[in-house]
Parts: C-alpha cells; sequence; structure tokens
C-alpha cells in the first residue's frame, strides 16, 4: 500500500504535470495564470462544483458552498492574501453543457473572470447527451468566454466516476466508466486546442483507490465526500500553483 506522501507525490504531481505535458507551452506559475491583485476565478459546473453555494453573495458566511471552490479560496487565501483574489462559485446541481450554455452570459461572461475553472460531464453521461453534443456545446462555452477575454485562463477538469455507491454493480459501472471516458477523451482534446491548463481528475481518483477504497473518496459513484474534494483542490493547486506549495 502507498504511504501518504508517496500517494500525494504520485497522484497529484504526476497526474497534473501530465495533463500539462500536453502543451508545449510554459508551466503555470503565480504570474502566468493570472494570479495577479484582484483577479477573478470562477468555477462553473454542476454538483460538484455547487455543493449549495449561497445564492445571496451578501452572504459572505456560505456564497462559495463547502466544494473543492471553498478549499481553493482557503488555501490560496492564507498563501497569496496580497493577491486578494475574488472567487465565484457558479456550479448548478444537476447541469449538462447544454443547461451552461442557456446561462453562460449571466453566470460566466457578465462575470468578466481572469480565470476559469469548468468541471462538467457527468450529467451529459446521465442525461444522454452524445459525445459529439458535449464537444459542440463545450466549445460554444469556451469560443464565447475567449471572445469576451481574449486573455482568459483556462482549466479544464475531467469529469470522473468511482465504483462505489450506484455505480457498484458490474453492468452499472462498465457502463458508466465507458462512457466518462469518451467525455474524459474530449476533454483532453479540447484542453489542448484551447491551450488550457488540463487536470486529469478521472486518474487522480483512480490513484487514490490504491490508498483507500473508492467509497472512501466519492460515496455514490459520482459524488465526492470531503476527502474527495480536497483532492481535487490539491491537484488544482498543483498544476496552478506549484509555487504555493509547501514542501
Amino acid at each position: 500500500m502507498l504511504d501518504r506522501r508517496s500517494f500525494l507525490t504520485r497522484s497529484v504531481v504526476a497526474a497534473g504535470a501530465a495533463a500539462l505535458g500536453s502543451s508545449a507551452k510554459a508551466a503555470p506559475s503565480k504570474t502566468s495564470i493570472g494570479l495577479v491583485a484582484g483577479s477573478r476565478l470562477l468555477f462553473q459546473g454542476d454538483s460538484i462544483t455547487d455543493m449549495q453555494w449561497g445564492r445571496n453573495q451578501r452572504d459572505r458566511n456560505h456564497y462559495l458552498g463547502h466544494s473543492y471552490v471553498f478549499l481553493l479560496a482557503a488555501r490560496l487565501g492564507v498563501d497569496m492574501p496580497e493577491a486578494k483574489l475574488e472567487f465565484y462559485n457558479r456550479g448548478i446541481s444537476g447541469n449538462t453543457t447544454q443547461d451552461l450554455k442557456k446561462r453562460w452570459q449571466k453566470d460566466a461572461i457578465d462575470i468578466k473572470p481572469d480565470l476559469l475553472s469548468i468541471l462538467i460531464g457527468t450529467n451529459d453521461v446521465g442525461k444522454g447527451i452524445t459525445p459529439q453534443e458535449f464537444e459542440a456545446n463545450y466549445r460554444q462555452l469556451l469560443d464565447a468566454s475567449l471572445a469576451a477575454n481574449s486573455q482568459l485562463r483556462l482549466v479544464m477538469l475531467d469529469p470522473f466516476v468511482l465504483r462505489s455507491g450506484g455505480l457498484k454493480s458490474e453492468q452499472a459501472w462498465k457502463a458508466r466508466r465507458s462512457a466518462t471516458d469518451k467525455l474524459g477523451a474530449i476533454v483532453d482534446k479540447l484542453a489542448a486546442d484551447y491551450n488550457a491548463v488540463h487536470i486529469q481528475t478521472q486518474a487522480i481518483f483512480d490513484a487514490a483507490t490504491e490508498l483507500a477504497p473508492p467509497e472512501h473518496w466519492i460515496w455514490d459513484g459520482i459524488h465526492p465526500l470531503p476527502q474527495g474534494h480536497e483532492l481535487i483542490a490539491r491537484s488544482w493547486l498543483e498544476a496552478l500553483c506549484p509555487l504555493s506549495q509547501k514542501s
């Protein structure tokens, strides 16, 4: 069994490096991803991102919810207080790429982010959106965002599942994993096409099961437990902000 340090090194650092390796561009750093004073970081997606973020943004106790977004804001707020970063969670439970398109102007472009992080796809699988539709929808989102801000930094996370909860049966697992992997391959292609940071979330969760069983990370096959969200947050930080990681 992997010890904790070996696991984090292998699953977070290696997976993050592999994701970035598809691009010949410079590795992300505090400046190259635009994390300068006052930068706006927008997180988009479905229930995995949502996690009950407060729709009343004046309520600063609950405005970010309790997903990996909250963890990232906490960590970067401590490590980079001088940057005064602004965090926006606009994940909505049940959303597909088609749903994102319907609200993209209001919930993405109008926010005017400097960095856009997207984790989407599990509901596209569940609601029967084809891989071709998924790719077309995703491209429309990215094109619209870059048309509004050509300097926008993009981060794309793979949809992911683990064999737990309702996905324990062989039939359910094989079908869901196969469909999810197809969308992950599309995210990989899009990340290369749009020069985005690509976080290989499925590979990271797969590696995590060498330390603890799937139920430790994702309770129902789809939705991460707190430690699953922490794993996403650590992977995100390692890919984008290597200088913020403490040795």
